[in-house]
């Protein structure tokens, strides 16, 4: 298996940097191409990293990145995408994904009928059968994210239930919903809605989605979801029992979180919402990253927004791709960003693609960080080689990263000649630090 490393910076001007590479899976014939990934580093053993792969496959190290192995899971509610892994304290590694009980996906009605978590206590090589979440049929499942309490053992996710996944029917909505386990973790609460403004069914702009969850030191409970232009928010303060009367309109999202993008059948911008529960100076943070297309249709950007106390109020969105600056560059894109919170340092990583440097479709990944509560942000490319998606191939709706006491391993796929692999990299804070 080839190997390479990524990494981003985040200040106020970008720095070019290389990182070595890693080649965690290649689009074989016959089996679906590998894409939308998460990762995961284990919060016990930071050599311990496990990456989550569309469909069903989970590859993972115990030596830090230097060799990888792959399992693969099977559940009796199936496993059918939308892979989100994440470690806790405990370094028991829990992966979220959709159901497809029949194996049939779309041909059969039971499609997208639950939540499904699996977790290993082997650090990625078996998983349980998995348990159900969400379960209320004809209704459908989708788009699912955790959240793990940083002291107890306790495990969140949220995600969108459609009355009708695809409906153009104006009858059928679309909202967020909570759940956590009960029963010592072997069944999981009954779902809540806890949105008051829903959306259509359409997996669109228009569709109330894009929930992530994060959870303070005392277990506080933020969320973030994008519906109809605007970016919402929520929290709970008793383990979702009790959620804000009204949703939270914290930010416009010009354009909506489904973008167009060049050589993209379509660009999720969605909202990813984290906590800094480090013993920094900046413990309590809440930061919110998305993208949007605020100045225009050709140039879409990542912005973040920072909240002292817990959500009541948040600076102005600053942008955190610098190439106008860098280079006098107008009108390029930056999309599908992915963020993380090093709860040691309270150090910020933000992951995303971006097009700077070409007057084409050839894409980078990009890296930023800031080291300051978000105040500046340095940008590097982490990336070997640059890439071109084809648009009528599927790339996925996101990206991710993970950053533990100075570990830090952006994940992300891309297209070659119209196959997708994916890539992660394994970089030292110390290491960003020295450029």
């Amino acid at each position: 298996m080839r190997v390479y490393i990524i990494f981003l910076c985040l200040c106020s001007f970008t720095v070019s940097a290389q990182f070595k590479n890693i080649m965690l899976a290649e689009q074989k014939d016959g089996v679906y191409p590998p894409l939308e990934p998460s990762i995961a580093i284990n919060k016990k053993d930071p050599n311990n990293i496990v990456a989550g792969i569309v469909l069903d496959r989970a590859i993972y190290t115990k030596d830090g990145g230097i060799s990888w192995q792959e399992s693969i899971l099977t559940s009796p509610y199936g496993v059918f995408g939308d892979p989100a892994v994440i470690s806790n304290a405990k370094g028991e590694i829990y992966f979220f994904h959709l159901a497809d009980p029949s194996g049939k996906g779309r041909n059969d009605d039971a499609w997208l009928d639950r939540i499904v978590c699996q977790k290993s206590t082997d650090g990625g090589a078996t998983w349980s059968s998995g348990s159900s979440i969400g379960f209320e049929p004809p209704k459908d499942q989708d788009k699912q994210w955790p959240a793990v309490h940083p002291k107890k053992d306790y495990v969140y996710t949220t995600w969108t239930q459609f009355d009708k996944y695809g409906s153009p029917d104006s009858t059928c909505h679309s909202n967020i919903m909570f759940s956590m386990p009960t029963s010592g973790g072997k069944k999981w609460s009954d779902a809540r809605q806890i949105n008051q403004y829903s959306g259509d069914c359409l997996d669109g702009d228009n569709t109330t989605e894009g929930a992530v969850p994060t959870v303070s030191l005392e277990g506080k409970i933020f969320v973030a979801w994008s519906n109809k232009n605007k970016i919402y928010f929520d929290r709970s303060y008793d383990d979702g029992k009790m959620w804000l009367q009204n949703d939270i309109a914290i930010a416009d999202q010009p354009g909506g979180w489904e973008m167009d993008i060049p050589g993209l059948s379509r660009s999720n911008g969605m909202p990813v919402l984290m906590i800094d529960n480090s013993p920094s100076r900046y413990h309590g943070s809440l930061y919110l990253v998305w993208a949007d297309q605020r100045n225009g249709e050709s140039d879409t950007d990542i912005w973040l927004m920072r909240s002292g106390n817990r959500g009541d109020n948040w600076t102005s969105p600053i942008r955190i791709n610098k190439d106008t600056v860098e280079t006098g560059a107008k009108g390029k894109h930056q999309f599908l960003p992915w963020l993380a919170v090093d709860q040691a340092t309270g150090f910020i990583y933000i992951v995303y693609y971006d097009r700077r440097n070409y007057d084409d479709l050839q894409t980078d990944v990009y890296l930023a960080y800031s080291t300051d509560g978000g105040s500046l942000f340095t940008e590097t490319k982490i990336s070997e080689s640059s890439f071109v998606p084809t648009e009528s191939k599927f790339f996925g709706d996101y990206n991710n990263i993970s950053a533990h006491k100075g570990v830090i391993t952006p994940i992300w796929t891309r297209m070659d000649d119209g196959r997708t692999s994916v890539w992660t990299t394994v970089i030292k804070d110390t290491d960003l630090l020295k450029k």
